[in-house]
Parts: C-alpha cells; structure tokens; sequence
C-alpha cells in the first residue's frame, strides 16, 4: 500500500510540473488572420502598411518575445460570399484574432463568424453605424463608425445654411446605413428636405447619368457623394460632362474621396480637374515625429517597388491596427494565458457535421484577448490609439479639404470637441469650448465654378422641370383669376400681381400654370392648398385667403391685398329727420362755432363803443345790439357798420372764418340728405348670428367653414351662391321668398360686386382680418423671396397701378364705398383757422387796452399839473379808485375825452370827469 500511494502522489507531481512547463512556454508563432480586397484603393495600402507593421513588431525584442507574429491574408475580392470563405479558411489555421475587412458588408458576415468562434475582429476600415458591439460582442474599431463623420458633414452643411440636400449613395450596407446617420444629424438641425438617390453596388456609366439626371429635376443643388473609392471618380467626371459642376452647384464628398485622391501618384493628380470646387472629409492624423518617419519610409518602399500606391489615412490606420493586435498578445501572454482551441458543441451535431464545419474551433481565450485589446493605450501613427464605450477608436476629428485648381487644400478642421476652426484639435486641447455659432470657422473655399462666394444651393425651377403652379378655374369674378375663353392664357388681377412680383425676385424662376377645377363652378381652394402641400404643385396662385388651417400645410407669401369677411344687404334712400341739419358738425365743434360768436360780440362791443353810437345807450339797448350785430354777420344783415379801425380788422377776419365754415356745413348738408342707408335689419355679425333667416357664401370660399365652425350658425341657413347675379337674385327675393337676407363674402368681392349695383350695401366693418396670398409649400425660399418682391411692389405703387387696371375702369370700389358714408365736419379740421382768428382778435384788444392806459395816464398828469395848486392837490389815491376812474373814463366818449383835455388848459379848477362832463347816454 506505501508503494502504491507513493507511485500515485509521483505521478501526481510529474503531471503538475509538465503542466508549469507548457503554461511558462511562450508560443513560437502566433497566427493574426487578415480578410481584405487586395485590389483595391483601400486594400493596396493596407496590404502594404500591414506587412510593414509585422515586420516592425517581429523585429523588436520589447513586444513578443521569443514570439513571432505570423499574418494570414486572404483576399475578400471586395464579395460578402468570397470574403466569409477566405475567412472560414483563415480561420481553420487557429488565428488568434482577425484584421479587417474593410467591406462594412463584409463585416457583418465575418463578424457573425467571429463572434461564433469568439476570435476578436478588429476592422480598421468598416465604417458601417450598424455593425457595433451590441449586435457583434467580438467586433472592434480602429476607426470611428460613419454616425461620427456624418456629424461632421450635417454640420458642414448647416454651417453654411443650407436645409435642403440631395445624398447619392452605394446601395450596399455602407451606404445606406451611412446615409441614415446622415439623415439623422440633418434632423437635429432642421434640415428642411433630404432626397436619397441611391447606386448599384457596382454601377456603370449608365448608372450615373441616370441618378444624376433624376436630382436635376429635384431643388437643391447640394449634393452629399457617399460611395466606394472610386480612382476614376466616375460620379464627378459625369456631372462635369451634364455641365453640373458649374457655380449654380455644391458638392460635398465623405472620406472616400480622400482616400481615394491621396493614393494618386504625383503623375495622376491632372485627374483632380474634374474635382473643382469639391468639399470633402478626411481624417485627422495629428503630426508626429512618428508618422514623418514612416512617410519617409513608405517614399524608399516605393522606390523599391514594394508599394505602386501613395498613402492614405486608412494604410495609417492598418498600421496601428496590427500594433494594436501584437500588444494585446503580448498582454495576453504576459498574463499567462495560452492560446487553445476546442472543439465547438453545435458545430459537432449532426446538421453542421454534413457542412464540414468540424475543423473549425472555438478560441478558449478570445474573451480575454478582446478585453486586452480593448485596454490597449499607445501613441500609433493616427495619434493616441484608445477605445471608447463603443468600441470605436477615438479620433482627432476631420480635416476640411477643398479641391481648386489640381490641389487639396486644408481650409479647416472639424472635431466633436470644438467644431469647426482653421487650428488642428490637438492645439485646441486644454482650452475653453468653441463649440458655438459664432466661433466657428473656415478658411476661404474655393467653389465649383471657382467663386469664392458660397453658391445660393438650391433653384426653384429650371427649363427642364419648370414650377408647377395651380391656377383656380373661377366661373364667376373671373377679373380676379381665370382663363380667357378661346385660348389657354390665363390673365386676372391675381396673375398680374404673380408675374410683376417675379420681376423683383433675384433669379430665374420658369413656371407653368395648371389649372384646378372644371371652369363650370368655382373650385375648393381648401382642396387646391392641399394640392401644393401634397406636391402635386409646387405653388397656388390665385384669390387664396390666408387663413388659419390653410397656414398648417402650406407656406404664404405676404398677403397682396387686404381683405375680410363684410355682410351685404339691401339699402334705400335714407328718410330726412327733424335734427340732421346738426349732423354736419360734431359737438365740439358747435360748441366752439357759438362760443365764437359770443367772443366776437364782447370784443367788437368794447372796440366800438366810443366810438360808434350804435353800440352806445342803456345797457339793455347795448346788450341787444352787441348779440345781433355778431350772429347778424351769418346771414350778411347787419346794419351797425364798425368805425373803429381795430374793430374792422376783427370783423375781416371773423367773416372769413364765417364763410369757411357754412361752406364747408352746407357741403356736408347736402350729402347727408343724399346719402344711401342700409335698410336691412341686421346691424352686424351679432344680429345676424342671433336670428335664423338664411345666409348666402360663394362657393368654395372659407365663408362657409368660418361660419359654421367659428360662429356656429346652423349649416341648414346657409346658402351657396355661385356668381354674382345669384347674390342679386337672393339680395332682391329675401328670406321670405325663397333668397337670403344678407350674404357673407370677402371684402374684395363684394367690392366688385357693388361696383355695378346701388341697391345693395355693406353693413358695418369686416368682422375678419385676413388677406390674400400666394401659397407654396412648406419651408420653400421662394415664399420669402415673393414676400419680398411683392413689399417692393407696394413701394413703388406698382401694386396701386395693377388694382386700378382691373377695378377702377369706372372708379375703384373702395372710393364709392368711401362716399356713400360723410364724415362729419370735425374741429381739428379747422383749428388753424381759428387759432389765426382767435390771435388777430387777441392782438387788436390788446392794442385797444394799451392804448386806453396810455391816454388815461396823459390825462391824468395834465389833470395833476395844471387843474390843481401843487400845495393842495391830494397826490395819492387808493387802488380801487384809480381803477374806477379809469373804467369811467374808457366810458367817456372819445369826443368827451377831447374836451376835457382842451377844458383842463383853459379852467384851473379842475374837476372829475364825472362831475365836470355830462355822460353821453
């Protein structure tokens, strides 16, 4: 028993040791598979960068050593079904990790590959947003996904304002799932249209002119080119050929045309003609020491002849892959682990087993080799070589590249950080954020046709697709829009407004008009605004009214003319009443005629009366005479004349004033007497909500739906009239007999309609605000440049002539409607007259006051000097007296006052003027 357990417990330990031994054993030769199209734009350089990079890491003693990094490459032959065959053959010699494809399509089948067998996958080229690590765990990025770069081409194109774009695209997986992030960052900035013009996976010439000339018959002239590298840049080379890379054009390129550019050699840069003007994407590769060096060193590989293609950003990035790959093994074996394979359950059973799937097998450590490649951290050719959360490395960003005269130019740089800005990231780093409007900027960028000034982006229209505009065939006020009859030529107010109003906007706009409705009865304009915003026409042009539903699916010019809802009714002859001789004036101004003429009266009164008998005697005689003289001057019959010069000046004036205003009462008179009233008894909306007599609407007017839906009048009281003899017929029947008691319509119709007939009339003011306009579709420039043209129309009086052609042939509408209503005569409107009235009137009783004192002030000091002895003369008197004597003596006639002067020389004893003179009575 003591030898058998010692014979158990030696074999125990020779087992535990040879264990150690072949775990402490580094592998001599690790296999690294490599799916990819050798001949290709982007495979040529990868090829090349690669086997660079394997070389490198085999002869450097600091990364595996004793260990020689072995890469198995298979040629995908740019084919999802070729390529999983190369891989499934690669991949039987127990590789460790795959590099590539850089086919996103490729990608998504060797990933499923991958993930089966748990061997890392690490792509350096496949693009792809929808080949992540949610759906494919193994599955890793050396380069951002196209959600990144399509960020930076939304915002490209918003950083130049346009909102509406045309995408031409591969119809493969990497490009439609590229497209898709494109769309989505163009709706985070309202992007107002997107059009996706997609391309065989292997398109011809025919292909191209096709697609092209289908987006010639769209609006934007913003074109985003998102395919394969394409050396012969065949999709520019056409549309130089239809003449779409003039000035009129924007063309905005993804990195493919980078890669594809950066790998001519310097002989077949003469290819780049037919790029002129073209904006494109490229990644960022901060500059290093390190990638100077391999620049270097790819110049001696092509004079070797090992290399025939220059480098691009991807051969970089293949670089840094396969260092990516080798330090992760180097992790991986450093830890410990060992690189074994086992046999897969499922692919043993007996469904695979017929597939001849069972020399496949499953990497015992793909997991952990896919965690240490996740944790790489290392300074590559592309700059800091780091994975973020998805998987994806994290770049530096794009270079902003422009194509003018044969050359790339770098006018720009775009990072997630910091936006746009004419300095590297890198140089960026550590300082405040830029990421706002107005910090963005670009260098000067050369555009197709060599302008500098960035191209409008879009047109309206062109010869080929001219704008489809909708026209309503009217059967009734045909002056506003219709067609004439015998011919297709559509004319009407509406239509001269549109074709003058064109005349102002900026560039050329080719129409056609289509008519909407069958000429037999007015159409449904709710019906023909739908129609533009169902793009069945690009525009509406016509007697539309803007209003509220219709503004929800289409855009509206400014309005051209204003106009609202009015109520017609029958009018008669108003009947004379007892008080309309007062209607002339307003109350202020009665008031301020009468107090005129009481003014008028004191002041002549007090000019006159020493010198006029006639305004002299008892006070009541005075009285009389004062009044009758004032208002006797209305009517010219006045017998008292003025003397006094003052006096007539007053008088002068007074009367001209006078005749001012009965001229100007007896015109208001006259056309009060004569004026037309309304007879109906509906005195506004309110009277005719609250009653249940029947209401005409034109047909197809919004009337009907404002009526019933806003004011909720019973759909039974209302009745369709289709032409202006129908409202008559209706007007003259009334409710009683069959008609309606008032119709409802816009103002602009009614206008016309009472332009031909005086027994109808408006009653009140439009109970609507609203007007007419052009209606386009949704988010179109040419509604704001038609707003535009159509404000200048109104500046020049354009838009005054135009109304006058069709509706003032027998006097406009507007004015009839004007004079069938007077004003009354208000005092504003003659206060200047009477300021000038009241100042002169002012001015002569001054003079008259003025020069009352000075004579009483030289009577008074003749009175003092020679009447009394200066001894006994009483030289002050009170206040009081002195101002009694002095009304008295303005009492005085001025021939009294004469002869007190000539007595007061003559007598020396002086007496008052009361005592000494009898008063003249």
């Amino acid at each position: 028993m003591k030898n058998l357990g010692f014979s158990w417990f030696f074999c125990l330990m020779i087992w535990v040791s040879l264990n150690c031994l072949v775990s402490c054993q580094k592998p001599g030769v690790v296999n690294v598979g490599a799916v990819f199209t050798f001949d290709s734009v982007i495979g040529r350089v990868a090829k090349a960068a690669m086997e660079a990079a394997i070389s490198d890491i085999n002869a450097t003693p600091t990364i595996l050593n004793e260990t020689r990094l072995n890469l198995i490459e298979a040629d995908a032959n740019c084919n999802a079904f070729l390529g999983s065959i190369e891989a499934y053959q690669v991949i039987e010699r127990e590789v460790v990790a795959f590099i590539g494809p850089q086919s996103s399509s490729i990608a998504h089948m060797i990933s499923e590959i991958a993930n089966g067998l748990q061997v890392p996958l690490v792509s350096y080229a496949a693009t792809d947003p929808s080949v992540s690590a949610k759906q494919f765990p193994f599955f890793v990025r050396t380069v951002q996904s196209d959600s990144y770069q399509m960020n930076a081409m939304a915002s490209l194109v918003d950083f130049y304002g346009w909102k509406e774009v045309i995408a031409i695209y591969v119809d493969n997986d990497y490009g439609r799932n590229g497209i898709s992030a494109l769309n989505d960052e163009l709706n985070r900035r309202m992007a107002k249209a997107f059009y996706k013009l997609p391309l065989p996976v292997r398109f011809t010439q025919h292909d191209i002119v096709a697609v092209l000339n289908q987006s010639r018959l769209l609006g934007p002239r913003v074109y985003i080119v998102h395919v394969d590298p394409d050396p012969g840049l065949r999709i520019f080379a056409t549309a130089e050929k239809l003449q779409m890379m003039s000035s009129n054009y924007v063309w905005f390129a993804t990195d493919w045309l980078s890669a594809t550019i950066d790998s001519f050699a310097p002989m077949n840069r003469t290819a780049l003609s037919v790029l002129q003007g073209v904006v494109g994407l490229r990644q960022h590769i901060p500059e290093s020491n390190q990638t100077k060096d391999f620049l270097s060193r790819w110049k001696k590989m092509q004079q070797q002849g090992l290399v025939k293609s220059e480098l691009n950003t991807y051969g970089l990035c293949a670089y840094d892959t396969v260092w990516t790959v080798a330090r992760s093994i180097d992790k991986f074996i450093d830890d410990g682990n060992n690189f074994t394979f086992s046999l897969s359950v499922k692919l043993n059973d007996s469904k695979t087993t017929q597939m001849h799937l069972g020399k496949l097998k499953v990497f015992d450590g793909g997991a952990i080799l896919l965690d240490d490649i996740l944790n790489t951290s290392f300074s590559g050719l592309t700059g800091p070589v780091r994975f973020n959360s998805d998987r994806n490395i994290g770049t530096s960003g794009y270079d902003v590249i422009n194509i003018d005269k044969m050359a790339v130019h770098i006018v720009g740089f775009w990072s997630n950080t910091f936006g746009f800005s004419v300095s590297p990231p890198e140089t960026l780093q550590g300082t405040k954020n830029r990421h706002s409007e107005i910090e963005q900027k670009l260098g000067k960028v050369a555009w197709p046709g060599g302008k500098t000034k960035a191209p409008r982006g879009w047109v309206i229209a062109d010869d080929e697709r001219p704008l489809r505009i909708g026209v309503p065939y009217r059967a009734s006020f045909v002056d506003f829009v219709t067609k004439l009859n015998g011919s297709h030529k559509i004319a009407g107010y509406c239509i001269d407004v549109f074709t003058e109003a064109l005349k102002f906007v900026p560039y050329n706009v080719p129409y056609k008009f289509e008519l909407f409705g069958d000429g037999q009865s007015n159409p449904n304009y709710g019906q023909l605004v739908q129609r533009v915003a169902d793009d069945v026409f690009d525009a509406a042009v016509g007697d539309i009214a803007i209003v509220k539903n219709r503004t929800k699916v289409v855009d509206f010019s400014q309005p051209y003319i204003t106009t609202g809802l009015v109520i017609v009714a029958p009018i008669h002859n108003t009947k004379s009443s007892a008080w309309v001789f007062l209607k002339p004036f307003t109350a202020d101004m009665w008031c301020m005629t009468a107090g005129g003429f009481f003014i008028i009266a004191f002041v002549i009164w007090i000019l006159e009366h020493r010198v006029n008998d006639a305004f002299r005697g008892p006070p009541r005689r005075q009285l009389v005479t004062m009044f009758m003289f004032s208002f006797s001057t209305l009517f010219k019959t006045n017998q008292e004349v003025t003397v006094s010069t003052l006096g007539r000046l007053v008088m002068v004036v007074w009367l001209f004033l006078l005749m001012v205003i009965t001229s100007s009462y007896t015109a208001n008179l006259t056309s009060i007497l004569t004026v037309q009233q309304l007879s109906s008894p509906i005195t506004g909306v309110e009277s005719l909500i609250g009653n249940s007599w029947p209401i005409g609407y034109q047909v197809g007017s919004f009337a009907y739906g404002y009526l019933s839906d806003n004011l909720n009048i019973q759909r039974s009281r209302l009745v369709k009239l289709h032409s202006p003899e129908e409202y008559e017929t209706a007007l003259r029947l009334g409710p009683d007999n069959g008609g309606v008691a008032a119709i409802v319509d816009e103002l602009s119709y009614v206008e016309l309609f009472l332009s031909k007939r005086t027994d109808f009339g408006i009653i009140g003011q439009p109970f609507t605000k609203s007007g007419w306009g052009f209606a386009f579709q949704r988010d179109s420039p040419l509604a704001v440049d038609m707003s535009t043209a159509i404000l200048k129309l109104s500046e020049t009086g354009k838009l005054q002539e135009i109304h006058a052609k069709w509706f003032c042939k027998m006097g406009c509408p507007g004015e009839r409607r004007g004079k069938s209503k007077p004003n009354q005569l208000h005092l504003v409107s003659f206060w200047g007259l009477y300021l000038l009235c009241g100042l002169i009137t002012l001015v002569a009783l001054l003079i008259f006051i003025l020069r009352m004192v000075r004579q009483y002030a030289r009577y008074r000091r003749r009175q003092l000097k020679l009447c009394r002895p200066s001894s006994s003369v009483q030289t002050t008197t009170r206040c009081s007296q002195v101002l009694f004597n002095f009304f008295d003596f303005i009492d005085e006639k001025e021939e009294a006052i004469k002869k007190m002067f000539m007595q007061c020389e003559i007598n020396p004893v002086p007496e008052t003027p009361t005592s000494t003179t009898s008063r003249a009575t």
